[in-house]
């Protein structure tokens, strides 16, 4: 049940719900753009935003796996030891609904990730 305090018009108030799962989609210099050929990009990111919280974000410096999208788990499930899960290639409609389907259903830490999501996993170099 939320938390909720009753507001200065005598109405509850829900208290603000931890962080969601969400998802972060590059869309720089080779995401999102005619490189990576046969995709309609502007529908991809428009499936996703329609269903699930998306932030777009500048190159993530792994151009080798466009499209790049990486699903960070909420709050709740990062304090638990979840962790982002990045995957590479998403360049199929049925693997953004499958992206989608996985982070509605509560994404790393809460749900497990989908079989065929393992395919486009990958571990992403680490930045000094």
């Amino acid at each position: 049940m939320p938390l909720q305090s009753p507001g200065t018009d005598g109405t509850e108030h829900t208290a603000a719900a931890p962080a969601p799962c969400r998802v972060v989609v590059c869309r720089d210099c080779c995401c999102g753009t005619p490189k990576v050929t046969g995709v309609d990009h502007e529908r991809q990111l428009a499936r996703l935003t329609a269903r699930v919280p998306v932030r777009v974000s500048d190159c993530l410096g792994v151009c080798e796996h466009a499209n790049v999208i990486v699903v960070q788990p909420g709050a709740a499930a990062r304090a638990a030891g979840a962790r982002p899960v990045w995957l590479g290639l998403v360049n199929d409609p049925d693997a953004t609904e499958d992206v989608a389907a996985w982070v509605q259903a509560g994404g790393p830490g809460v749900a497990p990730c989908p079989d065929i999501l393992g395919l486009y996993r990958f571990t992403p170099p680490r930045r000094e």
